[in-house]
C-alpha cells in the first residue's frame, strides 16, 4: 500500500512541477487564464463532486441550479489562479499594488500595543496572501499550516511559504500547539485557518449543521488573554485583492472556561458564515467540512 502511495505521489509531483515550469514560461497573466480554464474543466474529476454538492446544499438549502453552477465555476477558477500565483509570491512580496487593505488602523494598534493576537481566517481568494501582508506590515507572526500529503511536493511548498509568506511556520498538530504557545510567550502573534474539519475539534453549528470545529483560537485567547482578529481576503474581477481586518474580538474569562471556549468558537463560525455568504465563490467548497 505504501509503495502504491509513493508511486502515486511521485507521478503527481512530476505533473505539478511540469505545470510550474509551463507557468514560468507563459507568465502570471496567461498562466491565470490558462489554469483558471483548466481547473474549471478538470477540477470535478480531481475532487468529489458529491462533497461539493452536499456542502452547497447545506449552505443554500433549496437552491437554484444556476446559482450552484456559478459558485462552483468561480471556485475552480480561483483555485487555478491561486495555483499559478504560488510561483509569483516573490512579486507579491515586493509590491503592494495588487492588494487593498481595509482596517489598517487595527494593525497599527496591534503593533502599538506590542502584544500578540490570534489572527483567524478561511480559505478565501488567495488565502496565502493573508500572512504575507501581515508580515509586510511588520507584524511579528507565526502561521499554523497543514503539510501537504504529497511528500515530494511539500518541501517546495514549505520553502515558498518560509521565504515569501511567513518565516515562522508551525505544523498543525499537538507539537504545533506547543510551538504556538512558545511563540505567544515570545510576543509572536499566531495566524491560522479555522474553516476546515479537525478531528480533535468540537461539533458546533456551522450553517445550522453540526461540524467539527477547532477551538484552538479560543483556548489560546482565554489562556493568554489575547484578542482574536478575523481577516477576510477576496479576489476582485481584475485579479487584484481586497483584505479586510475585522474588529478584534475581546475575550473575557467568566470562570466557566469550557463554556466560554465553545461560545467563542461558535461566534467564530458565525463570522465565517458571514464571510462565505458575501461571495460564496471565493471559498473552497471541496473540504469535507460536515463529515
Amino acid at each position: 500500500m505504501f509503495i502504491v502511495k509513493v508511486v502515486k505521489y511521485f507521478f503527481q509531483a512530476i505533473i505539478i512541477y511540469l505545470f510550474f515550469l509551463f507557468i514560468k514560461i507563459i507568465g502570471l497573466n496567461l498562466g491565470r487564464k490558462f489554469f483558471s480554464s483548466l481547473f474549471c474543466k478538470i477540477g470535478p474529476s480531481i475532487k468529489s463532486e458529491q462533497i461539493i454538492n452536499n456542502n452547497l446544499e447545506k449552505f443554500l438549502g433549496s437552491y437554484n441550479e444556476d446559482i450552484k453552477k456559478k459558485i462552483i465555476f468561480k471556485m475552480w477558477s480561483n483555485y487555478g489562479k491561486t495555483f499559478v500565483e504560488y510561483l509569483y509570491l516573490k512579486k507579491f512580496r515586493n509590491t503592494n499594488h495588487h492588494i487593498e487593505i481595509k482596517g489598517g488602523q487595527i494593525l497599527n494598534e496591534i503593533i502599538k500595543k506590542n502584544k500578540p493576537v490570534i489572527f483567524v481566517s478561511g480559505h478565501f481568494g488567495n488565502f496565502e496572501l493573508m500572512s504575507m501582508e501581515l508580515t509586510k506590515k511588520n507584524i511579528n507572526l507565526a502561521t499554523i499550516y497543514r503539510p501537504l500529503n504529497n511528500f515530494f511536493l511539500n518541501p517546495f511548498m514549505e520553502y515558498l511559504r518560509k521565504k515569501y509568506i511567513c518565516q515562522n511556520q508551525i505544523k498543525k498538530g499537538l507539537a504545533g500547539v506547543k510551538n504556538s504557545i512558545n511563540c505567544i510567550k515570545n510576543n509572536i502573534s499566531i495566524a491560522l485557518m479555522i474553516d476546515q474539519r479537525v478531528s480533535e475539534g468540537k461539533r458546533l453549528p456551522f450553517f445550522e449543521h453540526m461540524a467539527l470545529t477547532s477551538t484552538l483560537p479560543a483556548q489560546m485567547a482565554l489562556k493568554f488573554n489575547l484578542d482574536i482578529v478575523p481577516i477576510y481576503i477576496a479576489r476582485n474581477a481584475n485579479d487584484s485583492f481586497e483584505m479586510k481586518i475585522c474588529d478584534p474580538i475581546k475575550v473575557e474569562d467568566n470562570n466557566d472556561t469550557e463554556s466560554n471556549k465553545l461560545n467563542i468558537s461558535i461566534k467564530l463560525n458565525k463570522i465565517l458564515e458571514e464571510m462565505i455568504s458575501q461571495d460564496p465563490g471565493q471559498w473552497i467548497w471541496t473540504h469535507n467540512r460536515w463529515k
